[in-house]
């Protein structure tokens, strides 16, 4: 653009080559930028295709922001346009700025966003085979890598800073990224479970899963209840949910030890955990907010817990029955 000179009747100036190259990227982008909002809805769509929407789009959004002439000079395109989002916690409340990097970290927040959806979509069907599980790892594993990027790199170039309890504020997309990492570990629980793994590597995966989920739950301590109380309801039901796990496999290591005291022990404190967790659910689906209607305790995979914490309880208990009669035989038999 900036060596077309002025010199010849029959060529473009400047300031009209510059006006023609930003109409056409202008449409260009309301074109792929209407296409990957759809996209955001669309349940056929896959990462690959995805991927596809999302190169094109940053890719143009790129005009806009990166220099034209390949120096460290700020681009004038960044701040021509304003751009309008809603955010997950505050409704139908949007926040506007006239930043192309708005937009950038705006728009990669809901493509990782849609990641998350992607793998929970995938991880709630029935009988999910190795590679799907693979898909669902690697799609939250994505999706958390979107969100400490952006809060590392993008959303520190914004001249207005985000507000308080807004998706773009620290608090939030620190949240965001653990609970990824916690989805993420669901799913390798799922599959040490699935493959009879030991019950010590069952009960530190649940173990260090719970601990995610609290994290994320201490994280949005501090935001106003009003935007942020179903979401910790969520996250500490889980929380719960996988201490009773881990206490549940646990004590079924304790068993194998023929420690049945002590197994009896991590079973009741698994059937706490089992009965907050409950509680939790009721006190998650009553609570207004944004956020999912679903019923995690309706769910196969939270019913099957309550089954199994209830067998191996009544397992150490008859097993802790049987041995003080072991004991006696052997006396009297002297």
């Amino acid at each position: 653009v900036t060596h077309i000179r002025q010199n010849g009747p029959g060529q473009l100036r400047t300031h009209d080559c510059l006006t023609v190259y930003i109409s056409l990227l202008n449409s260009d982008l309301r074109t792929s930028r209407a296409r990957l909002l759809e996209m955001f809805t669309d349940t056929t769509c896959d990462p690959e295709i995805m991927k596809n929407a999302t190169d094109t789009y940053f890719s143009l959004l790129q005009g806009f922001i990166a220099s034209l002439d390949g120096t460290k000079q700020e681009n004038k395109l960044r701040f021509m346009q304003n751009f309008k989002w809603t955010d997950t916690l505050q409704g139908n409340t949007p926040s506007a700025q006239q930043d192309a990097i708005f937009e950038l970290v705006s728009m990669a927040f809901n493509v990782a966003i849609w990641h998350t959806k992607f793998a929970s979509r995938l991880a709630g069907k029935e009988n999910v085979t190795e590679e799907e599980a693979k898909d669902v790892h690697r799609s939250l594993k994505f999706a958390a890598g979107i969100f400490k990027h952006l809060k590392e790199v993008h959303i520190p170039r914004l001249i207005t800073p985000a507000e308080k309890g807004r998706d773009l504020e620290p608090r939030v997309m620190d949240t965001y990224m653990v609970q990824c990492k916690a989805e993420a570990q669901e799913v390798t629980i799922a599959r040490a479970i699935e493959l009879k793994h030991n019950a010590t590597l069952i009960a530190a995966l649940a173990f260090e899963t719970a601990n995610f989920y609290q994290k994320a739950d201490h994280t949005l301590n501090t935001l106003e209840p009003e935007c942020s109380s179903k979401w910790r309801k969520y996250l500490q039901l889980k929380q719960h949910f996988y201490m009773a796990y881990a206490y549940c496999y646990h004590g079924q290591t304790l068993l194998v030890s023929d420690k049945c005291g002590e197994s009896i022990r991590s079973l009741q404190e698994a059937e706490k955990c089992y009965s907050r967790a409950e509680a939790l659910c009721k006190e998650y689906r009553q609570t207004k907010g944004p956020g999912s209607t679903a019923k995690p305790s309706e769910q196969l995979f939270f019913t099957t817990l309550g089954g199994l914490i209830k067998n191996t309880l009544q397992k150490c208990e008859r097993e802790n029955g049987f041995m003080p009669n072991l004991s006696r035989k052997k006396t009297l038999s002297q």
